[in-house]
């Protein structure tokens, strides 16, 4: 029988709930948000719009099929993570599996949790925490272990997390006769696959580097972590590139910060949509889609100028979930589309926006 440390996830309304370590047994601290999805904990925690969260996991088991090799395929990315390092800051979870099998694990998850000193929970009532979070919001909190250093509760949402996961120098994959510049807002790097393969040049520029100078034929605004309002000089970017008829898409982060540059608000989510199993209805029609999703904060579709409308409306709870300009080939998903891991059903906006340039 495996021996663990007992470790505690305190939250900042004083709620305790006591389980077991696994992974890197030290303190740490964030805004704790929870994940409904069945599989997919190598690119969860992977995604840089975790950045600064404790991840609780719905679904009971978790480390069953260990973590894949950290290999590289094309265009010289991991194939299997979205970023290089963990960035949710804890992971909680009902059932941890000491034993993985799957053909291409190359450790356990514990180990991975490890050797990037991220601690970790199991044990936990994760069915009674997440109704908690629920009933509540999300909320901040920190695991401790026995016996370990205390730590100080951390805010997330005080923090530019755009310029903390953003790349610091331009980058450049593939080598199509089309080029697209993607900034990169905390960018997941099954986006920058999904332009690759499409047949596109694809630039990736950091948060706050002026493009409009640049020669392209198309921008995409990435996915990233955090409030949306921190990205002033992305969304000033965004707003000068709308002067022109250059195509522009945007993805989770993207759409908000669109929605920004185009004169709308956003606001924060009670709890968040963190799935693959978000249900999506294209605005004027009754076609639907299973979309996988991680973002906190959302556009209020009511402050939308009137050239702008919505694209997409979540039928959860009816919040905007896309948007569109009714003239110019501008548009947006707050899903993701490059999925990873998630359905793919939405792919098909890489489509349309490759052939728009």
């Amino acid at each position: 029988m495996k021996q663990s440390k007992t470790a505690s996830l305190i939250l900042e309304d004083g709620t305790v709930f006591k389980g077991k370590s696994f992974g890197h047994e030290g303190p740490a601290s964030g805004e704790i948000v929870f994940n409904t999805a069945m599989t997919g904990y190598p690119e969860s925690l992977t995604d840089p719009s975790y950045e600064g969260q404790i991840l609780v996991t719905t679904f009971p088991l978790q480390g069953n099929y260990g973590v894949p090799s950290a290999d590289r395929g094309e265009p010289s990315l991991s194939d299997s993570f979205e970023s290089e390092r963990i960035h949710a800051r804890g992971l909680i979870v009902q059932d941890y599996s000491w034993e993985a099998s799957h053909w291409n694990a190359g450790r356990t998850l514990d180990q991975w949790l490890k050797d990037e000193k991220i601690p970790a929970i199991y044990d936990i009532d994760t069915r009674a925490l997440t109704k908690h979070l629920r009933e509540h919001g999300s909320m901040l909190g920190k695991i401790v272990m026995e016996g370990g250093d205390d730590i100080a509760f951390y805010n997330p949402n005080l923090d530019n997390l755009v310029e903390l996961t953003s790349c610091k120098e331009t980058e450049t994959y593939g080598d199509g006769d089309k080029t697209v510049v993607l900034v990169d807002c905390g960018v997941k790097h099954n986006i920058v696959r999904c332009l690759v393969k499409r047949g596109v040049k694809v630039v990736r520029v950091p948060w706050d580097y002026d493009f409009n100078a640049m020669d392209y034929d198309g921008l995409f605004i990435s996915n990233g972590p955090g409030n949306p309002d921190m990205a002033t000089a992305t969304v000033e970017n965004i707003r000068k590139a709308m002067l022109g008829d250059k195509p522009i898409c945007g993805i989770c982060m993207g759409n908000q910060l669109m929605a920004l540059a185009a004169g709308a608000k956003t606001f924060k989510l009670k709890y968040g949509h963190r799935s693959h199993n978000q249900p999506v209805k294209l605005a004027g029609s009754e076609r639907c889609f299973v979309t996988s999703q991680n973002h906190g904060f959302a556009v209020d579709t009511d402050t939308l100028p009137d050239d702008w409308e919505a694209l997409y409306i979540n039928l959860n709870d009816g919040t905007n979930e896309g948007i569109r300009h009714k003239s110019k080939p501008f548009f947006s998903a707050q899903f993701h589309p490059e999925a990873s891991s998630g359905p793919k059903d939405t792919e098909f906006i890489f489509d349309q926006f490759v052939s728009l340039l």
